[in-house]
């Protein structure tokens, strides 16, 4: 049985990365990132337990990807550690970043040969510029960049990191508190992805894969007097709207779950609860808004849609165009990836019966080419 787990933190907000998609979900073929760096670590080393910490509304997804053990981070990188320690019961661990997502097998090697050697072993690479302080020149062989993963001795980690100090890593914790801490020879390959210009560093990352990922919706509402009616995000000339928890704008509460369909994100309704009264009488032009937001940071891109309103009344000839320009401009494509199709139900049932309105729709989405 292994003595070693892993942690990988993957709950930051990525907000130095400048790209709509969070780097944790930049996808290296179809895997997300974090789940590619998983992936090199397993593959070199048996862990007895692998633990990753992921912000609070990431985990349910993430568990389509992965069993291993998922933990809620923290406000900060050693919030999220002291999180992820709770569940370690080896006596020894390894802690990575995501962002470091090209660690070699020699370094990993290296660090758990190195184990027993110092409370914590530390990869790190000499400083080979001149290097000034407020003006004064600083003797750069004094000088270490210090990278992830880090080994250590958990009971002595667990115990530094109790302090209320905030800690930038491991070592300087266990250092901190009276701990060994040991330096080897870090991987200059090892870079850290902190801003989109450090792609150009991670030589390990290979471009998602050219695929389509389509996804179906369907909704349905009944009419309401004395509402206004709203259909694709634009005002239908009418005097009756929809029966919702919302607008009941029952176009794009299809088109999300089109959306949601495709990235397999779930469905609108436990997205937006109607037992939740921050949705009640809501725009639903703000609701497709979020949901864009989430898939993007999730890593898709939005291709094509099309939707096919069923209504024997009201009449849409005149709103076709319009729920067309609206929706595509929504989504963020152009207008003739975004198809608006109208029919009757031929009299048939409640929408023949000028009832309601139903409508049908299917998107196709793409993961985000981060290399271009």
């Amino acid at each position: 049985m292994s003595d070693l787990t892993l942690i990988l933190l993957s709950a930051g907000s990525s907000s130095r990365f400048d790209m709509p998609v969070k780097k944790q979900w930049l996808r290296i073929d179809t895997d997300p990132l974090w789940k590619f760096v998983a992936n090199r670590f397993t593959k070199s080393y048996t862990f007895a337990k692998i633990i990753i910490t992921a912000s609070i509304d990431e985990i349910e997804y993430m568990k389509l990807f992965t069993d291993d053990t998922l933990v809620i981070g923290g406000k900060t990188r050693q919030d999220s550690l002291n999180n992820a320690l709770k569940e370690v019961n080896t006596p020894y661990v390894l802690v990575s970043d995501i962002a470091r997502s090209c660690v070699n097998d020699d370094l990993i090697k290296r660090l758990i040969d190195s184990k027993k050697n110092a409370d914590c072993i530390v990869p790190a690479i000499n400083v080979s510029d001149t290097v000034a302080q407020n003006g004064v020149t600083i003797e750069r062989e004094a000088l270490k960049r210090i990278q992830t993963p880090q080994l250590s001795n958990t009971k002595i980690l667990k115990k530094a990191l109790l302090s209320n100090k905030q800690f930038t890593d491991e070592s300087s914790a266990i250092v901190a508190d009276g701990g060994t801490r040991e330096f080897i020879d870090g991987d200059n390959e090892a870079h850290k992805l902190t801003f989109k210009s450090d792609l150009k560093h991670t030589k390990c990352l290979r471009k998602p894969e050219n695929i389509s990922l389509c996804g179906t919706g369907y909704d349905v509402h009944a009419f309401e007097e004395n509402k206004p009616m709203f259909l694709g995000g634009i005002k239908i000339d009418v005097a009756y709207g929809f029966k919702a928890h919302s607008d009941g704008d029952v176009a794009i509460h299809s088109l999300i779950d089109a959306i949601l369909g495709a990235s397999a994100l779930g469905d609108i309704g436990t997205l937006f609860p109607d037992s939740d009264d921050t949705y009640k009488g809501i725009d639903s032009t703000k609701l497709l808004e979020k949901t864009i937001s989430l898939v993007t940071e999730r890593g898709f891109e939005i291709v094509n849609a099309d939707i096919t309103i069923i209504a024997q009344a009201p009449r849409l000839e005149n709103y076709k165009e319009k729920i067309r320009i609206k929706l595509a401009s929504a989504l963020g494509i152009a207008k003739h990836r975004m198809n608006v199709k109208a029919t009757t139900n031929e009299k048939l049932g409640f929408l023949g019966r000028k009832e309601g309105v139903a409508v049908q729709s299917i998107v196709t989405l793409k993961y985000f080419d981060w290399t271009r």
